[in-house]
């Protein structure tokens, strides 16, 4: 437990989450004065409130027995599973995680002289004796996984690691994100042109980091200290333009794009800490007058904010000693668990992508170039005792020489919307898949390294025919569009298409509902919660904006012909996107009637047919106004 002098505290462990060490807690930092029971729904949105202390140490033995805090269903994202005629949860506070202390910088304490505190629990959803959120599916994914990972070493840990089963002691998963978003000054309006060279000319990325950007930064990382989490990096990311320096001796007109980084940590511990985390930063750098977010794409034609994500597994001997379950033993790049895993998340990604990539923000930034993955491929590196760095692939390969411990994959496509504790599941899961193909088949590392090395055309014993798996070029330079749709599959272009992946004609659909793990009603739940996001934030936002942006597009004051003959165009295409007629509708007006009338396949082609006509308008009303001086 983090005593911070005996001032305050950040952190209760789980190993304190008994009756007689709450209460002697809570009796010496009366600054505590509520808890908050922290669950996620399938969607991810994330419960919080505010129960005042007393209340929670009236009944703190029962609630540590597994009495329920009650709450109603219609408040979570669970369609299908808990409906207005069924909407009881019970949230089961979660004994086996740690539990922080979010202090309001807002309220003081003064008996205490501190600022008030809420204890934020983790906890599980329960619908009819059913565990229903994203954590409890993490945790029963993550115990699926070790249990067959287990079955594996019984039978071959002596071959594929020198070791006797009896000897491992545990199964250690390791984790990590590298966290990245935008800072802003309020009101501050991005130049996309000063934006878009900044980051062509790298001018950001490394720069000193000064001003309130500076004070915030590294105020987040001295508090992540104070929780434990020990933070390895902060640093800015590649987007950003330099601000402005006042009269006055202060930064304004701050346009900035920060990563965090920390350590590695089991599965739910790294979900929650991301939670944690993110809203820290918001915390601390709005106490410094400055916006952020996480969003993915936040701004048009610059670099999105990705959390590319790491997944490594190590085996505890009884000894203490660790191996990496990854590693190799004949100096190929990974051994034939390693290689099992990664063959597991490419050939499985279709399912993966799903609760990665569930908005049309996601979409955004899941563009080629910008250092975005496209295309489901690895890279592994020019040689086996050096680290991939090639940056335009979904799954790297991390090698540090001389550590095997640190061999892992980084998985590029999540950003930090997505549901962490889904995308984590479900890796896992998939990962779990190729590893009883490769430790099943009686390949040698070469085999296995030959195979996620193929030709296209060139048949695979697990790997599909017709797709290559590995690259080591810069696929957005070495590749057309059309050779990456052919060699690497076609990616879905947004929300709709990502979600068909998971309907019940998929074949591969049961590596995630193996051990009831991604139940039916789960999956069921899970896509009709998307979708209606999808389709709500479409008619009632996206739209609007689109609509915002298009009345921004006028006439400018010209009598060059040439002038004239290109605003033409550009009136043509306006009404085209969004001007009715007698005879006929407009782009917008389609889009609309058809997801009001839930004909999403129809309405998913017309939105991605808009986007291009959007794209081409403003390409035309930038040339147009760049003529006119």
């Amino acid at each position: 437990m983090i005593d911070n002098k005996g001032k305050v505290i950040y952190k209760i462990e789980r190993e304190l989450h008994n009756e007689n060490d709450l209460r002697r807690i809570f009796a010496k930092h009366p600054e505590i004065k509520f808890i908050s029971v922290m669950s996620v729904d399938l969607y991810g949105n994330v419960t919080d409130e505010r129960i005042p202390i007393k209340i929670f140490l009236k009944d703190l033995d029962e609630y540590i027995k597994g009495k329920p805090f009650q709450t109603d269903g219609s408040s979570v994202n669970l369609p299908i599973i808990s409906e207005l005629n069924d909407a009881r949860v019970d949230l089961i506070l979660d004994l086996d995680c740690n539990w922080y202390v979010d202090y309001n910088y807002e309220l003081f304490d003064y008996n205490s002289e501190e600022s008030i505190g809420t204890l934020i629990i983790p906890a599980f959803i329960k619908h009819n004796d059913e565990y229903v959120d994203s954590r409890s599916i993490l945790k029963k994914s993550t115990e699926f996984f070790e249990t067959n990972i287990q079955e594996v070493l019984r039978n071959q840990s002596k071959d594929l690691y020198g070791v006797a089963f009896d000897t491992i002691k545990n199964i250690n998963f390791t984790t990590a994100t590298e966290l990245e978003f935008w800072v802003k000054t309020p009101n501050s309006i991005p130049e996309i042109e000063d934006l878009s060279a900044s980051q062509t000319m790298h001018e950001q990325y490394w720069n000193k980091i000064e001003g309130s950007v500076r004070a915030a930064l590294e105020h987040c990382l001295l508090e992540m200290e104070e929780y434990g989490l020990e933070p390895e990096m902060g640093h800015k990311e590649v987007g950003g333009v330099r601000p402005s320096l006042g009269k006055d001796g202060k930064y304004s007109d701050i346009m900035e794009q920060i990563e965090i980084d920390w350590k590695y940590t089991n599965p739910i511990d790294l979900a929650d800490n991301q939670i944690l985390v993110k809203n820290l930063i918001k915390k601390v750098f709005n106490h410094y007058g400055l916006e952020v977010t996480f969003l993915a794409k936040p701004i048009e034609n610059v670099a999105g904010n990705g959390m590319h994500l790491h997944l490594g597994v190590n085996m505890q001997l009884a000894n203490g000693k660790l191996i990496n379950i990854f590693d190799t033993k004949d100096n190929t790049y990974l051994g034939i668990v390693g290689y099992g895993a990664l063959m597991g998340i490419l050939k499985n990604y279709e399912i993966i992508n799903p609760f990665i990539s569930n908005t049309e923000d996601a979409f955004r930034r899941l563009q080629p170039g910008y250092e975005a993955p496209v295309a489901v491929v690895t890279s592994l590196g020019n040689n086996s005792f050096q680290a991939t760095r090639n940056r335009s692939v979904l799954v790297g390969l991390v090698l540090e020489n001389g550590n095997p411990l640190a061999t892992r994959f980084e998985l590029r496509s999540p950003n930090p919307n997505s549901n962490l504790y889904l995308t984590i599941a479900a890796s896992y899961m998939a990962m779990i898949d190729g590893i009883k193909y490769s430790t099943s088949s009686k390949a040698t590392e070469q085999d296995l390294l030959n195979e996620i090395s193929k030709t296209y055309g060139e048949e695979g014993n697990y790997l599909e025919k017709n797709r290559i798996y590995r690259s080591e070029e810069n696929i957005f330079e070495f590749y057309n569009e059309e050779e990456r749709t052919q060699l690497f599959g076609s990616a879905p272009k947004n929300v709709y298409e990502n979600m068909k992946q998971l309907n019940k004609e998929n074949k591969k659909l049961y590596i995630l509902q193996q051990g009831d793990i991604f139940k039916d009603e789960i999956i069921a739940s899970y896509k009709t919660s998307v979708i209606n996001n999808w389709k709500t934030l479409y008619l009632h936002r996206t739209i609007k904006q689109y609509l915002k942006d298009l009345k921004d597009i006028q006439a400018l004051e010209s009598d060059c012909e040439y002038d004239k003959i290109r605003w033409n165009e550009i009136l043509n295409l306006k009404e085209e996107i969004y001007k009715d007629t007698e005879n006929k509708k407009s782009l917008v007006s389609t889009i609309k009637e058809l997801l009001e009338a839930d004909d999403y396949e129809l309405a998913s082609m017309w939105m991605l047919s808009l986007e291009e006509k959007l794209d081409e308008l403003k390409m035309k009303y930038k040339a147009y106004k760049n003529n006119i001086l």
